[in-house]
């Protein structure tokens, strides 16, 4: 198979969670344990750094992977969902996995896969740690895909541990209340591995605290951290994933040779050394054109917060969701005094465009609606003045097609 012919397979054959959802949730890991088997346990011939969290741990992984990189490791990074090619999901220092190394993956396989019926997620995985473990990485850094305790990403044993926030996303499959949802994070907790929670919030940070005593894992708490880091991801949320990264890095230094000097230039170099796309990305100056990939009402609400301080006379926003997030909790945190332009991404999950538009109307969100995300974003720029500013999300997905 070409690397198209690869992609369109594991895409359609097989559940996936960003075109089915709910479907495509599997409540065990005896598959992902059996192709780790199959692959001759690669996962234990690399050391890591597990990310979880609802908000914020694709930010962490990047920028834990960039201070590696700056301290001349080796470093691996596997991340999901990706923006534009299959490959960003997997990389080493930056750089992705080759199509033909997907290719051949897939191909050597294939039967395994057929005859296990593994997800599209456990296919992935086991291609990065597989990826990872033939190329002899330093670390790798490997963020959560849905939830924790029964992610496919878990069947590794870390160095540290990272959850960033909770917040109400995937509460189909992840529970209704912040408090089961940081169950399924704290899953990623291994028995006498350090585990940071990036920020507080009294309602998750017992049960983190709990699980971390239940298996002797020493608790750390990012926000304590007193120094403060910049970084070259602007968006003001970053202040919260910084403090959790740099305190992990802190837990690793009698292991790896990091200095100060390398967490200042890694923190500084996020986008350059690992080609991180989607956070508080700048498209262009006149009008300011700003997309972000926050999806659900903690990620977006702190977004917002940031947009709506921006100096703009005019605020546009393309907008588009998809069908399994809240409206009335997501809706609720956009601003009224805007112009929307709302559309649906190119996925079966999309939530119809008019769906959309009708729902904001109950909260006084007025604007047209467009047949695709590319036609609302022409739109917005043709009525943006050159001191407008002109927001696109709502959706990963959204932000896909745009950047």
């Amino acid at each position: 198979m070409t690397y198209q012919e690869t992609l369109n397979w594991m895409f359609s054959q097989l559940p996936m969670y960003q075109k089915q959802g709910k479907l495509a949730f599997k409540a065990k890991l005896d598959n992902i344990k059996a192709l780790a088997k199959h692959l001759g346990s690669p996962e234990k011939r690399f050391k890591s750094i597990h990310v979880a969290g609802t908000n914020g741990k694709g930010s962490t992984s990047h920028m834990l992977a960039s201070v590696f990189q700056e301290a001349g490791y080796k470093v691996g990074l596997y991340t999901s969902p990706h923006l534009k090619d299959f490959r960003e999901r997997i990389k080493i220092n930056g750089l992705p996995i080759s199509e033909q190394e997907v290719v051949e993956f897939i191909t050597e396989h294939k039967l395994f896969f057929e005859n296990h019926d593994c997800s599209f997620f456990e296919m992935t995985v086991g291609m990065a740690y597989d990826f990872f473990a033939a190329n002899q990485v330093d670390i790798a850094i490997i963020e959560v895909g849905l939830g924790g305790r029964l992610d496919s990403t878990n069947i590794i044993t870390p160095e540290v541990s990272v959850i960033t926030n909770i917040g109400l996303d995937h509460t189909d499959m992840l529970g209704d209340t912040l408090e089961q949802i940081a169950y399924e994070k704290a899953g990623i907790i291994k028995p006498g591995v350090p585990v940071v929670i990036s920020e507080y919030h009294q309602d998750t940070y017992p049960v983190f605290k709990q699980v971390a005593e239940t298996l002797g894992s020493d608790l750390y708490l990012g926000s304590e951290l007193l120094n403060s880091y910049e970084s070259d991801l602007r968006g003001h949320y970053q202040k919260r994933n910084i403090k959790g990264v740099v305190t992990a890095i802190h837990l690793l230094k009698s292991k790896f040779k990091i200095s100060e000097s390398d967490i200042v230039t890694g923190l500084s170099k996020v986008v350059l050394n690992t080609g991180l796309l989607g956070r508080w990305q700048q498209l262009q100056q006149s009008p300011l054109v700003i997309t972000d990939t926050a999806h659900n009402k903690e990620g977006l609400s702190m977004v917002l917060q940031q947009l709506i301080k921006m100096p703009c006379e005019k605020l546009h926003i393309v907008l588009g969701v998809v069908k399994d997030k809240n409206l009335q909790e997501i809706l609720s945190v956009f601003p009224r005094n805007a112009e929307y332009y709302f559309c649906q991404p190119e996925i079966s999950r999309a939530l119809g465009v008019e769906v959309l538009k009708n729902e904001a109307a109950k909260f006084l969100l007025n604007g047209s609606s467009y047949v695709s995300v590319s036609e609302a974003y022409m739109a917005a720029k043709k009525n943006a003045g050159p001191g407008d500013c002109i927001y696109i999300g709502g959706s990963t997905f959204v932000v896909a097609e745009i950047i």
